[in-house]
């Protein structure tokens, strides 16, 4: 049952002549539908797409808001800038004027003829909505509708009264006096839910180490997780109600994979990929789970690797044609949803080292290793950059994961593959492993990853590790580190805790600092000469001293001594080692692979040096 729109699934002169010849049907100007069809069905069916082509600035109130398509005899309710009626065959378009300061949500539908957005009454609006007098528009919200409306404010303001306040000052912007008096009266009385769905909901299952530890569901408006009842540790919380976990969220693509794979939200984000970090995987059916591989290392980094280059083969993306390109190549093993998905702005590509020593790219395989290219414009030492950091990250105590360099064939400058430390070792080895990153941890959007500081991670940590001190201890050497190093790109997300728990315990038995990673002095690189830290310390993010990493430990609960020696050790580390530091041999180092490693060598020396 198709719906035609002129100017968009159809143009005006072949609309004009297959109404003429009798193969469509006018409703109303630039509205056609197919003779032959059920005129009536059609209408309802696309009652929303309808209202959005015909009013594209008015949105969804009342019932409409809460069922998002029309009411079962046929009503739409619309709020716009004036009060009018349309009817179109078995569909009554009711809209109202709306309110000087709406409160609007973006909902997502599904009529048959693709997904699209439409804006509603958000959920505070639509509650006042329901005790508006004299109106249709109340009238078509029954008693049970008022109260599951009312039992989700409730659970966002996490109680009636706030809940109430909440109302009322939406109220007081449109001066719906009377309404927020009867809404806050009802909302002071027990509410009981009604379930609500539409084409567009979602349901999908979360699964930990292929077992499943929850749903997240998607009505078409906001996010709703339910976690499983399983003894085990709590991996995943919705902070928010109404969006997705933050957990979640750390997940999803983006970058460049997030332009490659062309999600233009969450949602299908979601759906475009089965396979995550920290061995989660998220799918719509059951069945799915057991066609997925587990990710567990098979063969180890170090075996196939010998001062710091990798000796195995090399069977992932290429350059290719000169038209075509290693990313464009890349971009292509993404298309298909068994590639896992990974976050973080920089290329990356997720590979497994069988073994033979073949490093070949994860699709329809456990996701063991990270491939990191050479960029371009500037940026082909990138990976180069990233192994010296690691290897001065090792020698100044850190742990960090295995890493090489790899030849990369066509002339590509070499790449980086560093191996995995959140997956299991062995089909022996039963631990439960997940990596937090700091944005979940904080509960904030990804966006924020640079928006925050030190301190305000280390009072995070402190609370959450099993080894506290020693973590906050660690917090303040990689602060140091990143200084020294002149990252300024350890962000939120590229820090971590990594937690651990044994099968069948209900918490988790470590949580710990995660190891070092994507570490990168970014001074060295095309417009990024002045970078500064990414997260301030001590309300600073530059031209630190000894000063300012006391007073951070001060503020991290660390004791001056303990302060004193966790510096002096790094700093006792780090001379030596990068007067030894020096890249591997290899034949080709890209363009100016030799010069930037230099460069960024000639940093850490003065930073070292001139330390006080």
């Amino acid at each position: 049952m198709p719906l035609h729109l002129v100017g968009e699934t159809l143009d005006k002169a072949r609309s004009h002549y297959r109404a003429g010849t009798g193969q469509l049907v006018q409703l109303v100007r630039g509205l056609y539908v197919d003779a032959s069809d059920d005129i009536d069905a059609t209408v309802l069916k696309h009652a929303v797409r309808i209202a959005k082509y015909l009013y594209p600035k008015a949105y969804l109130s009342a019932a409409s808001a809460v069922a998002l398509g029309p009411t079962r005899d046929g009503r739409l309710f619309l709020s716009g800038r004036r009060k009018q009626r349309t009817r179109i065959r078995s569909l009554e378009i009711i809209q109202n004027e709306a309110p000087r300061h709406p409160s609007l949500g973006s909902a997502v539908i599904d009529d048959g003829m693709g997904e699209f957005r439409v804006d509603v009454s958000s959920i505070r609006q639509r509650f006042l909505e329901a005790f508006r007098l004299r109106g249709e528009h109340a009238a078509s919200i029954d008693d049970a509708t008022r109260e599951a409306i009312a039992l989700r404010l409730v659970e966002e303001y996490g109680t009636a009264r706030d809940a109430a306040t909440a109302v009322w000052a939406l109220a007081r912007d449109n001066e719906w006096y009377r309404e927020g008096e009867r809404a806050e009266r009802f909302l002071l009385r027990n509410a009981a839910a009604v379930p609500i769905r539409n084409e567009a909901a979602l349901d999908l299952i979360v699964a930990w180490h292929g077992t499943p530890i929850g749903h997240l569901s998607h009505d078409g408006f906001e996010w709703r997780w339910a976690p499983l009842d399983r003894h085990g540790p709590q991996l995943i919380r919705q902070t928010t109600p109404g969006k997705l976990p933050p957990f979640i969220v750390s997940l999803l693509p983006e970058g460049w994979l997030e332009s490659v794979l062309k999600a233009k939200d969450e949602r299908a984000a979601l759906r475009s990929g089965k396979r995550y970090m920290s061995n989660i995987t998220i799918v719509e059916h059951d069945g799915d789970l057991a066609t997925l591989p587990p990710d567990i290392l098979e063969a180890r980094l170090a075996s196939h690797s010998k001062d710091g280059i990798f000796t195995g083969t090399y069977a992932g993306p290429n350059g290719g044609e000169i038209h075509d390109g290693f990313e464009r190549n890349l971009a292509k093993l993404f298309e298909s949803g068994a590639m896992p998905r990974l976050s973080g702005i920089q290329i990356k590509a997720p590979m497994y080292l069988d073994n033979k020593g073949a490093l070949v790219p994860s699709v329809g395989r456990p996701f063991t290793h990270i491939l990191k290219p050479a960029g371009t414009s500037g940026f082909e030492a990138l990976p180069i950059i990233e192994w010296l950091a690691l290897t001065l990250g090792r020698a100044a105590g850190f742990a960090v994961p295995t890493a090489a360099l790899v030849p990369m064939p066509e002339g590509l400058p070499p790449a980086l593959v560093v191996e995995r430390f959140d997956i299991r070792v062995g089909t022996a080895d039963t631990r439960m492993l997940a990596l937090e990153d700091m944005c979940s941890v904080l509960d904030l959007p990804t966006e924020a990853k640079y928006d925050s500081t030190m301190e305000r991670v280390a009072r995070a940590v402190r609370p959450l590790s099993t080894a506290p001190d020693e973590d906050t201890v660690i917090l303040l050497k990689r602060a140091l580190f990143a200084w020294l190093i002149a990252d300024g790109d350890m962000h939120l997300k590229n820090m971590a805790l990594l937690k651990i728990a044994n099968v069948g315990e209900a918490k988790f038995s470590s949580i710990r600092t995660a190891p070092l990673y994507d570490a990168v002095t970014t001074r060295i690189f095309p417009h990024l000469e002045r970078d500064h830290m990414a997260l301030k310390l001590h309300g600073k993010d530059h031209r630190l001293r000894r000063a300012d990493f006391r007073s951070f430990a001060h503020t991290s609960g660390i004791k001056a001594e303990v302060a004193d020696v966790a510096i002096n050790e790094l700093l006792d580390r780090m001379k030596p080692a990068v007067e030894c530091a020096a890249l591997p041999s290899l034949a080709f180092y890209g363009p100016n692979g030799h010069v930037m490693a230099e460069k960024m060598l000639e940093i850490v020396r003065e930073r070292v040096s001139s330390f006080a």
